[in-house]
């Protein structure tokens, strides 16, 4: 009977979690409470689908100047979707899917994330996609994070092409073993605060950190992955207020819809350190609302099954007045010299001299046992080239191409060395 207790809210938030952004916004739409937030009420307004005589009827305007954001010339102008075999799919978001491909002439594997220009217009988040491509292009010193090899784009899609990372999901792991012992969690924690540590030394927010973000590589280290709700240019005590993020892992602060600043991110790793000590997030529930409502009044629970050290840690890091909250003051030295990480050689650790726990036994780059099946066996589109006619625009090919100026990226030479 206790199994069953534990097990049966557990489904329902892994069912939950697959569900989408579309259903998330139509529970929410139901919500009195988290409808008082300006900003939901303005994402519900966005979201709503509209009849396609109406959308017609009112188009939107084509970006302005100042949302064209222009980067320069193109310093990969010859990258094109045909120098790519696209052999599967392995992950899915709003605006395009990831995909397993081959290079032709390199014949090297690399993830390509593929969004489509329109469908970012019409939500207006053309500011995030370029936000993301600006991060990655900062990644390429640190071992836990994806790096971004080059993008391009064509008339109306846009390529990263990325790291292939086929260790799987954190998200998948905890759902197939539930939760994971101590030591383990204690290491991919390390390596997630390493990697926010690092983002945060270029003044970036994260922002956006949950198991799905998490991935294992070949051998087992964590890369953190998909920067879109990175905020950039936060200065060691400045704030930013955008409402964003996954409702599991909001802080309250950011409920509040109070000024922020980068220890919203040391409160999403005590959110993530939780779910892989306990199987579920801090405060969860199915109801939307009440969850929100436990974020920011409830106080912390912890069951007696964990050391004190972790117990202090997560205490520290899930304390809902920022000002308050582990690495309020220093950031993440605070959480690296934290009694919980005693044992951790930092320098060990960035150099990925640490054995992971956990080893994936992956056999080669063909081998995607470790990711959702959902995605795998969708069919590949047979085209890259072209935009589904399911989708319903209201810009043109042209002010698509002019919102994206500046975002094909490839590194310098000698970066290759």
């Amino acid at each position: 009977m206790k199994e069953e207790t534990i097990k049966s809210p557990l489904k329902a938030f892994m069912k939950q979690r697959r569900m989408g952004l579309n259903d998330f916004i139509q529970k929410i739409a139901n919500n009195s409470y988290a409808c008082k937030h300006p900003e939901v009420q303005s994402i519900l307004k966005i979201s709503q689908p509209q009849e396609p005589e109406l959308m017609n009827a009112n188009p939107s305007p084509p970006p302005s100047p100042s949302q064209q954001i222009n980067l320069g010339p193109s310093s990969n102008p010859h990258a094109k979707p045909s120098d790519f075999h696209f052999l599967k799919v392995i992950g899915k978001g709003s605006f395009g899917k990831v995909l397993l491909a081959r290079h032709k002439a390199e014949e090297v594997f690399y993830a390509v994330k593929v969004l489509q220009k329109k469908a970012i217009l019409k939500k207006k988040e053309e500011k995030h996609i370029m936000s993301e491509r600006n991060v990655l292009l900062k990644n390429v010193k640190h071992p836990f994070l994806v790096g971004l090899h080059f993008s391009f784009q064509t008339a109306d899609k846009l390529y990263f092409v990325l790291d292939y990372i086929n260790g799987g999901e954190l998200f998948y792991h905890l759902q197939r073993e539930r939760c994971f012992l101590e030591p383990r969690a204690r290491f991919y924690a390390a390596e997630i605060a390493s990697a926010l540590g690092y983002l945060h030394s270029l003044n970036i927010v994260y922002r956006d950190l949950k198991p799905e973000n998490i991935l294992l590589d070949s051998q087992g280290h964590i890369v953190l992955t998909d920067f879109g709700l990175c905020k950039e240019n936060i200065e060691h005590n400045g704030t930013t207020s955008t409402f964003c993020g996954t409702p599991e892992y909001l802080a309250p602060e950011v409920l509040h819809k109070q000024p922020y600043d980068r220890t919203v991110d040391w409160w999403c790793l005590g959110a993530v350190l939780y779910e892989m000590l306990y199987g579920l997030p801090p405060f969860y529930s199915r109801n939307t609302a009440e969850m929100y409502d436990n974020i920011l009044n409830k106080p912390l629970q912890l069951k007696p099954n964990i050391t004190n050290s972790a117990r202090n840690l997560l205490e520290g890091l899930l304390q809902k007045d920022r000002t308050k909250r582990l690495g309020a003051k220093d950031d993440f030295m605070e959480i690296k010299n934290h009694v919980f990480f005693s044992i951790i050689n930092w320098d060990d650790l960035i150099n990925k001299k640490i054995t992971p726990p956990f080893n994936p036994n992956v056999s080669g780059p063909s081998d995607l046992r470790h990711f959702d099946p959902e995605f795998t066996e969708e069919p590949v589109p047979n085209s890259t080239g072209r935009s589904p006619d399911s989708i319903l625009i209201t810009a043109s090919v042209k002010e698509a191409a002019e919102a994206f100026l500046g975002f094909s990226y490839a590194p310098p030479m000698d970066s290759f060395l």
